[in-house]
């Protein structure tokens, strides 16, 4: 036998091809490792000390650098609730692939607020939702992902009822509802959803929210118009403007009675008299919202609203009697006999005078104030909401 077979035959019975020989004891050695270390790593604090779990989790983490998902899966699976283990190691796993991440950040309890919002913004969906999705998600958290515009993402978030959301994240999410069906019927229930954000919500909602939306957040200002009552006898006194605007909202009276005076009717039932008969014209449109104490843009936005919810609020606000529902709607060129209009009817059932009034008065002042840009941009655009918005403007101003 040659010298040649014998150390092959010692080769092979030490494991055969040296560099086969190797492979496997380096794999082994690399799982073992990996094993041990994420033993350490997962120590209670009563046992070792926190230097020892440090240096065993930035060895952990350098191997998992250049391990593949199972492995990583493995350890995320094995650190999910120790919340003392490694931050950095924690982050690491946060903002893996979404199988490794959501087991990490399902119920972790390790990481603060800056971890989460770190991993929101530079997340992607399934990382968002599975923070969204985590137990007392706090104010600064849920505007982190607001900020986003990740509308799967704020699904998950107000589905959460845990969460706790800020009023900037309430605004942010009530402007991208306009674009996100699935958001309004979501926030409409939330606690932290004030008349601000729901009655500007209310042009872009379903049928069933707008009902919602009135009965909820509608007011009948009784403690605004006893606490500012003394007020309104300055009124004629040449107030300064900006009060004069929030007396607008406060006060009881809602038609214009000075309007009669520039109006060629004598009353705002004769104005829709008219206007069921030959039609909404710019000139129309105007008339009828001075008669009824509105801006010109309010009153072209509530005509042009495909849901025609808002009308039912502008003639039980004016006092007007159903019959001037009909008529209104009539001179819109609707079918009065569709369930559109029986479903606007009952709104006109179920809403009280005080509560339009309040309704209406806020539509009519949330045109020109400085509340919340995110959520009214757009909607007073120089076009105003119809195609002649901005003859209307034209013919307010020569009024």
């Amino acid at each position: 036998m040659s010298e040649s077979s014998t150390s092959g035959d010692a080769r092979a019975a030490n494991g055969g091809d040296g560099a086969v020989a190797r492979a496997e004891p380096d794999g082994f050695a690399r799982r073992s490792l990996l094993r041990r270390l994420m033993d350490v790593v997962a120590l209670p604090s009563s046992r070792g000390n926190i230097q020892d779990r440090a240096i065993a989790g930035d060895l952990l983490l350098e191997i998992l650098l250049e391990s593949d998902v199972a492995a990583r899966e493995l350890c995320a699976r094995r650190l999910q609730e120790m919340s003392q283990a490694p931050k950095r190691l924690l982050r690491f796993l946060a903002m893996d692939v979404p199988r490794v991440a959501q087991l990490i950040l399902a119920d972790n309890r390790a990481f603060d607020d800056a971890d989460l919002c770190h991993i929101v913004a530079n997340g992607s969906t399934p990382h968002r939702v599975a923070v969204a999705n985590r137990r007392d998600i706090g104010p600064a958290v849920a505007s982190a992902i607001a900020e986003t515009g990740d509308v799967i993402a704020m699904k998950a978030l107000l589905d959460n009822t845990q969460s706790r959301l800020s009023d900037r994240a309430v605004e942010l999410m009530v402007s991208a509802s306009r674009d996100a069906p699935a958001l309004p019927p979501l926030l409409i229930n939330r606690e932290e959803v004030r008349p601000a954000h729901a009655l500007a919500m209310f042009w872009w909602s379903a049928a069933a929210e707008r009902k919602q939306i009135l009965l909820r957040f509608s007011a009948e200002r009784t403690l605004l118009i006893d606490m500012c009552g003394d007020i309104f006898r300055y009124s004629s006194e040449g107030l300064d403007p900006v009060v004069r605007k929030a007396l607008q909202v406060i006060e009881r009276r809602q038609r214009d009675r000075s309007a009669i005076d520039r109006s060629p009717h004598e009353s705002l039932e004769a104005a829709l008299e008219a206007a069921a008969v030959s039609g909404l014209s710019p000139e129309a449109v105007l008339d009828i919202a001075a008669l009824s104490g509105v801006k010109a843009a309010t009153a072209d936005r509530i005509f042009q609203d495909v849901g025609g919810e808002g009308l039912a609020v502008l003639c039980k606000a004016t006092g007007l009697k159903r019959p001037y529902l009909r008529l209104m709607w009539m001179a819109l060129r609707r079918d009065e006999h569709g369930p559109d209009f029986t479903r606007v009817s009952e709104v006109y059932e179920t809403i009280a005078v005080a509560k339009a009034q309040t309704v209406l008065r806020y539509w009519n002042w949330s045109l020109s104030s400085a509340f919340s840009p995110e959520i009214i941009a757009g909607d007073d655009s120089e076009e105003g909401p119809t195609g002649f918005g901005r003859e209307l403007r034209a013919l307010a101003r020569r009024s």
